[in-house]
């Protein structure tokens, strides 16, 4: 097609095998869109299209991703607000027959799958590097390992006692994210041979989970985030797993965290077995 559709904090541009969405970057514009800058959808990856009415005077050009086909979709599962979503374009009411015109364009051109699961995804997620603060500690990604550094002032007893964590592409079966707009939001990553049947009251206790507060873990960070990790663990299923060298870690962090053993140790929040046990694992990673 090779047009364009300009709308509200958004931009379509119909390609011959593919729909690429522009946001703006703006005050107004949400900073998940913001985030993601550009999307491409693959035509494969659409189930349906809709138009219907929005507010203010406007109307809402809507492409539905098929199950499965994005990552973000996929880990945010049904809980992003609809102004967050990176698949509606609002345009004004006057524009509404312009807008029929290129819904019909998109329909013309849906896979004979459309109606179907993905077995894949067909939408790349954002590239790692990627990392955010949640309440409880730092989450890192560098495309191979997620790592979690516990924060002294947030972090429960139990996961000082874990230690920073470090988990392989490899280890893990999926990702599970709870928005942090609502009381209990976190990330947790599941592991290989879980039962699925985690607490999900007890993220706060969970090594391989980070919970979210009032300013920690936004949606905009946190959420590309879980989807990158998502895409690498579908890919890593696909693919031959490889054996990927651990990093040394800092003496300086290592001397930190020792410090920080220390203080708890002082404080009688883990005894003098766990203390002994934890330094010397410390030290060993020098």
């Amino acid at each position: 097609m090779g047009d364009v559709l300009a709308g509200i904090q958004a931009t379509w541009e119909f390609e011959t095998d593919s729909l690429l969405i522009r946001f703006e970057r703006g005050i107004r514009t949400p900073k998940l869109l913001s985030s993601l800058r550009e999307r491409r959808i693959p035509h494969e990856a659409l189930a349906s299209v809709t138009l219907t009415p929005g507010k203010r005077g406007t109307v809402v050009l809507h492409a539905v991703p098929r199950p499965g086909a994005d990552p973000l979709m996929e880990a945010a599962a049904g809980q992003l607000k609809d102004v967050c979503d990176p698949y509606r374009l609002v345009l004004p009411a006057e524009r509404e027959t312009l807008a029929e015109y290129y819904a019909d364009e998109l329909r013309a051109v849906l896979g004979p799958d459309a109606g179907r699961p993905a077995e894949r995804h067909l939408v790349s997620a954002p590239e790692a590097p990627l990392g955010f603060k949640a309440y409880d500690g730092k989450a890192s990604f560098d495309g191979s390992h997620v790592a979690f550094r516990w924060f002294w002032t947030g972090a429960s007893s139990a996961k000082w006692k874990a230690g920073d964590q470090s988990f392989a592409v490899s280890e893990l079966s999926g990702v599970e994210w709870r928005s942090p707009e609502v009381f209990d939001g976190y990330l947790r990553l599941l592991r290989r041979g879980s039962d699925g049947t985690q607490d999900a009251g007890q993220a706060d206790q969970d090594p391989a989970a980070v919970v979210f507060g009032l300013g920690y873990g936004p949606v905009h960070e946190s959420l590309p985030f879980a989807a990158a990790v998502l895409e690498s663990v579908r890919r890593q299923n696909q693919t031959p797993a490889l054996t990927v060298p651990a990093a040394r870690r800092d003496p300086a962090d290592i001397a930190d965290r020792i410090r920080h053993l220390g203080d708890l140790h002082l404080a009688g929040l883990v005894t003098d077995e766990e203390f002994t046990r934890k330094k010397a694992e410390l030290l060993a990673e020098l």
